[in-house]
């Protein structure tokens, strides 16, 4: 869930990608392909850029890098979805690396076409309710000098399937 609480006159917006349309709208070979496919994600090489080394180690403890599959199937829904990202997906675990930096960049396209997003233009109090099983967002940074001040609540969630 996401609040906000202060929001920029231009800007600031969020995008989400529905990534089981996404899925359904790839051809049926590349489907195929990554069906059984495992990829390794992490926050590491993300987030863990600003922090120093002893921050990042005693972090790493609690939070190591996890292992999912690249299709996973939604537990309600029953629909399948690409659960990949560019923030945290690091690699399909098994594969050539070049392989699979080039499927990878493959199934992120697939993510940022306009026909599986939604664009939201916040304004202050909204609330948006989301299914990170099913969905992929990201805040468009396009309000530089001005404030975006967001409120952020995640719930625990399943093991992907």
């Amino acid at each position: 869930m996401l609040h906000a609480v202060e929001v920029p006159e231009t800007g600031g917006d969020t995008l989400w990608s529905d990534m089981a349309a996404a899925y359904d709208g790839l051809p049926e070979d590349m489907k195929d392909r990554i069906a059984d496919l495992v990829a390794e994600h992490d926050w590491l090489p993300n987030f863990g850029l600003t922090m120093d080394a002893a921050t990042r180690d005693e972090l790493r403890k609690d939070f190591p890098a996890a292992r999912h599959p690249v299709v996973r199937t939604h537990p309600e829904t029953g629909r399948r979805t690409i659960y990949v990202n560019r923030a945290f997906t690091q690699h399909i675990v098994g594969m050539d690396p070049a392989e699979s930096r080039v499927l990878l960049e493959q199934l992120w396209i697939q993510a940022g076409f306009p026909e599986y997003q939604c664009r939201w233009r916040w304004q202050p109090g909204d609330v948006a309710f989301w299914d990170n099983r099913s969905t992929q967002h990201y805040a468009s940074s396009d309000y530089f000098p001005h404030r975006r001040v967001m409120e952020r609540i995640t719930i625990i969630g399943d093991r992907p399937t």
